[in-house]
């Protein structure tokens, strides 16, 4: 078994002291390469730094996460911008693959509504300059996520539709982005979830990527545990129920579909 982690945050703390160990069980499990995404400025160097110390397994990527948006947004962006344009060039020691985790987040509150809008739309603008695929989260807000994207769709390289969990109307508007994919994690497995009956009406294998969302929303069985790459095998075989083909077939088109979006 063979496969790709493409948002897993093993810069946090919750991995600050096993992560040799987290990476040797990803590898053990079949894991080629994890994606980490950035969430603010604080943290952007301490993500590169453990991603140069895993140079080959681990590739950042750089945004500011919508959570982190707030009133005086402005200044903290402009400095997430030197970073991204920065490790975005040829000469940058450790490469960002993509611009993310960017988007909107309107579950809990809309209090900086339109500060996450202009946020979320400068980031899509840095994307299009350089070239570069986006790693999207939204919640509670994909009528806003897509009204901004329809604006830059033909310049937009592609990207991720991070940790889908939505219907077949959304899946099918989401998939109207051409070079987008949905992320599917953990959720797939939940007992309550019925994820798998819409990706198999309506999504096909060749728009999905496999994610964990480490250390969050770990699937079944670990549910409950912190969540890491080598449980991607679990969302594997759900998948592989779901359409009903072998596990092999789930990594490899995964694979291809990753690897065709994403430079590594």
């Amino acid at each position: 078994m063979a496969f790709i982690d493409t948002h897993a945050h093993l810069d946090g703390e919750d991995f600050a002291d096993d992560l040799h160990s987290v990476v040797q069980r990803a590898m053990d499990a079949g894991c080629r390469c994890v994606f980490v995404p950035g969430i603010n400025v604080q943290t952007s160097e301490h993500l590169l730094k453990v991603c140069d110390s895993f140079k080959g397994f681990l590739y950042p990527m750089l945004g500011l996460h919508p959570e982190e948006v707030e009133a005086d947004y402005r200044q903290q962006l402009l400095a997430m911008k030197e970073f991204v344009y920065e490790s975005a060039s040829n000469d940058s020691p450790v490469k960002i693959i993509a611009v993310g985790e960017i988007g909107l987040d309107f579950y809990w509150s809309r209090d900086f509504y339109e500060e996450q809008l202009q946020c979320f739309e400068e980031q899509v603008r840095w994307a299009v300059e350089l070239h570069l695929p986006l790693m999207i989260h939204c919640r509670k807000a994909q009528a806003e996520m897509v009204r901004i994207l329809r604006k830059y769709e033909k310049n937009l390289v592609g990207g991720v539709f991070h940790c889908f969990t939505g219907n077949e109307q959304e899946a099918r508007e989401l998939l109207s982005f051409q070079n987008f994919l949905l992320g599917i994690g953990g959720v797939s497995t939940f007992k309550s979830s019925h994820l798998t009956n819409v990706l198999h009406a309506v999504v096909p294998l060749s728009r999905i990527v496999l994610e964990t969302d480490s250390p969050y929303m770990a699937p079944v069985p670990m549910r409950g545990q912190r969540n890491e790459p080598s449980f991607i095998p679990y969302i594997i075989k759900r998948l592989a129920d779901g359409y009903n083909i072998p596990e092999e077939d789930i990594c490899r088109q995964t694979i291809e579909n990753t690897t065709s979006l994403f430079a590594i």
